[in-house]
């Protein structure tokens, strides 16, 4: 044993070397003996841990390793790390936790597609089965994302997969826009803050994580700018008009780091809430106060999201793709695209108008002026 007292120390420290590593520390024991056992114990620990490490950059790898491995390197920095821990759970428990990746073939990704369009949400039988879309992000997406890595990154075997073939077709995208009726009826419900996130949604487009995620660091009132972190982490920074400015202004003295906050209803002890004191929002929160408002505000099939698409839907009726992409963060302008319908709209409108000229119509001031200029011969067409 490597156990010894220090000059003028009470208690055993230990001193140990495994596989090239140094192990040292204090034992804080009196007596060899204990000291000896507590030497012991940390030597298995430290076993433990060089055969992890030993794991996390073997050539060859098990699912549950490369899983850990992805999440530290990259889950964990996601926007919602909660879904993305529920989404590796799910695949360690389908895939099994000591399967090789080389053993996670074209047929077993077909496997897990099934399986995963099989399951209903929210795990009720009466419940719809979850769609394409959710079937790519949380199953096929996130497993490609860890054997890609795999392969590319690490440089560890795993087997050869086509991951397109395994991507479900979804279907486009629906561009809900709000009428401007149905956007004051919704915030007229809307109350104690939960009005001043959907109303900041309804001017910036921000997705909801973005909203919520927005702090006091990232607000520049001086250059009427703000900072938000989107999908994947991605920051963007946007402008403010002179709606958000005031709508930010206002939040300014409600908490000293969250920009959007609600008024507590009534108090709560066992979570420390107390009546009319300010919280910042939570996704649950706002997600309920969102999903009450629109029935009571009389209006159909409008969910949270389809704020940004009005957002966008307005922009781009006074502007164009470009400045909508940005304004959306989106990396391929083909994203954008689904929102051109906005001009389609507009361009009808003006055909329209041209094929059903008025003819009761009277002459208006410049159309008099057309007439005068036509006849003095002034036409620089």
């Amino acid at each position: 044993m490597s156990v010894y007292k220090r000059a003028g120390q009470e208690t055993y420290s230990y001193d140990f070397q495994l596989r090239g590593r140094r192990f040292s520390g204090d034992t804080r024991a009196k007596n060899r003996r204990e000291a000896e056992r507590f030497e012991a114990q940390r030597k298995e620990e430290a076993k433990l841990k060089l055969a992890e490490e030993a794991a996390f950059f073997a050539s060859e790898m098990t699912f549950e390793i490369a899983a850990s491995r992805w999440w530290l390197e990259v889950g964990q920095h996601n926007a919602n790390t909660e879904t993305t821990l529920r989404n590796l759970e799910w695949l360690k428990a389908a895939i099994g936790t000591k399967t090789p990746l080389t053993d996670v073939t074209d047929s077993i990704v077909a496997s897990l597609v099934a399986k995963r369009r099989g399951e209903r949400l929210k795990g009720r039988a009466d419940a719809p089965f979850v769609s394409p879309a959710t079937v790519n992000r949380t199953c096929t997406q996130p497993l490609r994302e860890i054997i890609v890595r795999a392969a590319k990154v690490w440089k560890v075997a795993v087997a050869e997969i086509d991951f397109g073939r395994h991507m479900l077709k979804e279907p486009r995208e629906r561009v809900r826009e709000a009428s401007v009726d149905e956007e004051d009826a919704i915030m007229g419900i809307l109350s104690r803050g939960y009005d001043d996130a959907v109303r900041f949604a309804f001017l910036t487009g921000c997705r909801r994580m973005e909203i919520l995620g927005l702090e006091w660091p990232h607000v520049d009132f001086f250059s009427r700018r703000f900072t938000v972190t989107g999908k994947g982490n991605k920051i963007r920074t946007l402008p403010m008009s002179d709606a958000i400015y005031d709508l930010l202004w206002d939040q300014k003295n409600h908490h000293p780091t969250k920009v959007f906050t609600y008024e507590a209803e009534k108090t709560r002890k066992d979570i420390k809430i107390i009546r009319g004191e300010r919280y910042p929002l939570t996704e649950a929160g706002l997600k309920s106060a969102m999903r009450r408002a629109v029935p009571k505000a009389g209006v159909v099939n409008f969910r949270f999201h389809d704020t940004r698409h009005t957002a966008a839907t307005r922009a781009l009726r006074a502007s164009n793709l470009r400045v909508v992409q940005n304004l959306l963060g989106h990396t391929d302008i083909k994203t954008t695209t689904k929102y051109a319908h906005a001009v389609d709209d507009d361009l009808r409108a003006a055909l329209n108008a041209i094929s059903t000229p008025s003819t009761t119509k009277s002459p208006t001031d410049s159309d008099e002026t057309v007439d005068k200029e036509l006849k003095s011969g002034n036409n620089s067409d």
